[in-house]
């Protein structure tokens, strides 16, 4: 085999298709764009969920919602996730290391889900009202 004799596998290539070249080729003429139109023109296509100039669909519906980019930054952990981590004391960063919070999450808040069966000591971290309880019921506190 020589570098110069390599070729494709039969029928993997495909001719391009040339239109707008005769009769005998089957695409003279209007070259497959039919008769007439916007889109039989060059040029003649507009942007996505253009109408026609009628107000299009997007613009008719009312605005609805709003998505905070500061939600990226909260995180919440639970009872039974404190209980799973099994450290005496927790913070932020043995949060982040244990991979129970993202490594973007500044703001961490334990929330009343499961149960806390070890005493668990928080800094830096807010708690709910119901967590909190639960926490300094086996002896835990939140600072």
């Amino acid at each position: 085999m020589e570098l110069n004799s390599i070729q494709p596998a039969a029928g993997a290539k495909h001719a391009t298709r040339r239109v707008g070249r005769g009769i005998g080729s089957g695409l003279g003429k209007t070259a497959g764009r039919g008769h007439k139109g916007q889109k039989s023109r060059s040029g003649g296509f507009h942007k996505v969920g253009f109408e026609g100039g009628q107000m299009p669909l997007q613009r008719r519906l009312p605005k609805r919602g709003f998505k905070s980019t500061q939600l990226k930054y909260n995180a919440e952990v639970t009872l039974s996730a404190l209980d799973r981590l099994g450290l005496g004391e927790v913070d932020l960063l043995a949060l982040k290391k244990a991979g129970v919070v993202g490594q973007l999450a500044r703001v961490v808040k334990v929330i009343k889900s499961g149960s806390l069966t070890k005493a668990v000591k928080l800094t830096g971290i807010g708690a709910t009202a119901g967590a909190r309880a639960a926490i300094e019921a086996v002896g835990g506190s939140v600072a």
